[in-house]
């Protein structure tokens, strides 16, 4: 009888685990993916993109991100960006994240007109609270970037012009995703990080 009782009560004990560890379990879980992240991508030369589109392939791949593509949405046509849809789109965010090669020491023309239609001449606060994150790659390594770079500033540095725009909006900007001399046998690793640091 003892050991029926015990056995019982070791039950209920299991059951009770279950019925508390569960829901906390669940909620990690969600915790991860409820960080919803919006990410933007841009590629001056579609046809030619590798690593852009290698990323984007990547980015898609992580549960709660939503990946917009410029050139597939817009095509080339710097006018035809719908700044309404994307602020709507934005406002359901909490990181926003921008996909680009590096195009003359700037951001593409696309991504360009992209914040210039979607944020508009909206002053502080705009994205309250949002999270940036440049994800760049470029072909040039260190004898153009760096101290002792023609450029004479990092890969990261080039893009301080966006971290201004983050903080003059409210954002928290994130430390860059940067990939300098870029190479298709690394795009793997370059994948790796990037989906890593969109699950943080």
């Amino acid at each position: 009888m003892k050991l029926f009782n015990l056995c019982g009560k070791a039950k209920i004990a299991v059951i009770l685990v279950a019925i508390f560890l569960l829901p906390v379990s669940k909620a990690i879980s969600n915790d991860k993916t409820d960080f919803k992240t919006l990410v933007i991508v841009s590629h001056p030369y579609p046809e030619r993109s590798v690593m852009i589109k290698g990323l984007q392939e990547a980015a898609e791949s992580v549960e709660g991100v939503t990946v917009r593509n410029l050139e597939t949405l817009y095509g080339f046509d710097t006018r035809k960006i719908n700044g309404e849809e994307e602020r709507r789109i934005t406002r359901e965010h909490k990181r926003i994240v921008f996909i680009f090669p590096t195009h003359w020491f700037n951001i593409t023309p696309m991504m360009k007109a992209y914040l210039n239609d979607t944020w508009g001449s909206v002053g502080p606060g705009l994205w309250q609270g949002k999270e940036m994150l440049i994800v760049t790659t470029a072909a040039g390594g260190d004898s153009t970037y760096g101290k002792t770079g023609r450029i004479g500033v990092s890969l990261a540095d080039v893009f301080t012009p966006m971290k201004a725009s983050a903080l003059h909006a409210g954002m928290t900007y994130l430390s860059p995703l940067v990939f300098q001399s870029v190479h298709s046998s690394k795009l793997p690793e370059y994948q790796h990080q990037l989906t890593e640091r969109l699950k943080m």
